[in-house]
């Protein structure tokens, strides 16, 4: 394999890395939402201002909310696992050809 080939892989494993800390973000957020943390905490703020824009997508796409447990949360790391997948499928053949 060329170098080229080689950053490329590097390229889709660092788009595949970012996407899987966001996922743990989700999960952590997640978590916290069944134990009603301080909301004045700056931990618990950031997550919710990282992750709120996504859960908001979610649910304008659709309902997410099934008898008070919202499925927000398992909807994206579902879509961001498929998106993981397809990244890698993508960069993996894209440096073979290369």
């Amino acid at each position: 394999m060329s170098d080229l080939g080689i950053l490329i892989i590097k390229l889709g494993s660092l788009f595949t890395g970012v996407i899987e800390v966001y996922i743990w973000v989700i999960i952590i957020a997640a978590l916290l939402s069944f134990v009603k943390p301080d909301p004045f905490n700056p931990v618990v703020q950031f997550l919710y201002r990282i992750t709120n824009p996504a859960y908001a997508f979610v649910r304008s796409l659709m309902k997410t909310n099934f008898n008070g447990l919202d499925l927000a949360p398992l909807v994206i790391i579902i879509g961001l696992q498929v998106v993981v997948i397809f990244i890698g499928f993508i960069f993996s053949s894209i440096a073979k050809l290369v």
